[in-house]
């Protein structure tokens, strides 16, 4: 029963006396480490290949203690999707153990013996010392980001040797990658990412007839630099990245707006203008467009009256008197 997973505690009417819950639940479990120290349950299938070694995944888990019927309120245990990276960023080595042992969209339980878990030190003040813990894990996604490391490694002539097809599959990577941490709001890792993504574009050339699947990965590239740029406050390079995408798609309404915005924050508002009414006449009922015209228009507004004082008081007739001639 897969419900039960989400409420572990409505197990323990069904308990033996004799047994604990989790003696229970162990019984129907699949020994995945060989020493049943890490046991799984699986709750919903995934689909598939099996998480990759090194692989960053995309996951929401949950954890409980034996005799609890909720969660532990505590940073160790989240509902909300979490990218992490395997071999770095998970602690708990049953917890990896049990993602190498997943398929994307999977929903599985897992007991950790201590030994996989929090050892014979616990986590205090949550986690009491020698403890068995139930841990929830949906697997969301996985990238097999080792896989594109080990190529962005290579020498240009050696990445040449690679059909294109595999370009484009690393550069998607490293895109989606870099979507992952903008997610999270870690700009700059994002950043880096989609850098390298269009540094691979860049070097690959391609027959006449394939030319179009570079620039098509070139645009998405190039989008996600001019946003990326935007949330860094660096709006000349968000212009500059845009303009780049307008090079292969002149018409490209997110582009447009992208350039829009920079120009705005850069108060260049004429250009802004000219960007974001030509990216409206693309997409006349986008609102995020509509509203950053309105923007403009109240900005520009306030230039305007801005420049009129400034100018008033630079050609405002001097006070005379005994004050002014003394100064």
């Amino acid at each position: 029963d897969g419900g039960s997973a989400r409420n572990p505690g409505a197990l323990q009417r069904d308990v033996a006396p004799s047994q604990s819950l989790y003696q229970r639940l162990s019984q129907r479990m699949l020994d995945i480490s060989g020493d049943r120290g890490v046991l799984k349950d699986v709750i919903r299938e995934g689909t598939g290949e099996l998480v990759t070694p090194d692989a960053s995944v995309l996951v929401k888990y949950s954890g409980y203690l034996e005799h609890m019927d909720k969660p532990f309120d505590s940073n160790c245990f989240r509902k909300t999707p979490r990218l992490m990276k395997l071999g770095e960023d998970i602690t708990l080595w049953g917890m990896e153990l049990g993602l190498l042992s997943m398929r994307r969209g999977e929903l599985a339980r897992f007991l950790f013996k201590p030994t996989y878990a929090y050892g014979t030190l616990g986590c205090p003040p949550l986690i009491p010392p020698n403890t068995t813990v139930l841990f929830e894990i949906e697997l969301l996604d996985f990238l097999d980001s080792a896989e594109s490391d080990k190529f962005c490694a290579l020498s240009v002539d050696q990445q040449d040797q690679f059909p294109l097809e595999k370009v484009l599959k690393v550069a998607a990577t490293e895109r989606e990658f870099g979507n992952y941490l903008f997610r999270q709001n870690r700009f700059y890792d994002a950043k880096m990412r989609y850098k390298r993504a269009l540094v691979l574009l860049h070097r690959r050339s391609a027959p006449s007839e394939e030319q179009h699947l570079v620039e098509t990965a070139k645009l998405l590239v190039l989008l996600n630099l001019s946003f990326v740029y935007l949330k860094l406050e660096r709006p000349a390079m968000a212009l500059r990245y845009g303009e780049q995408a307008l090079i292969i798609d002149q018409k490209n309404a997110k582009a447009l707006f992208r350039c829009g915005q920079a120009c705005l924050l850069m108060t260049e508002y004429l250009k802004a203008r000219d960007f974001l009414v030509r990216a409206q006449k693309e997409q006349p009922f986008n609102h995020d467009i509509n509203n950053e015209l309105k923007k403009l228009a109240s900005y520009y507004r306030d230039y305007v009256d801005k420049e009129k004082e400034m100018c008033h008081r630079m050609f405002a007739p001097c006070d005379s008197g005994p004050a002014a001639g003394e100064n």
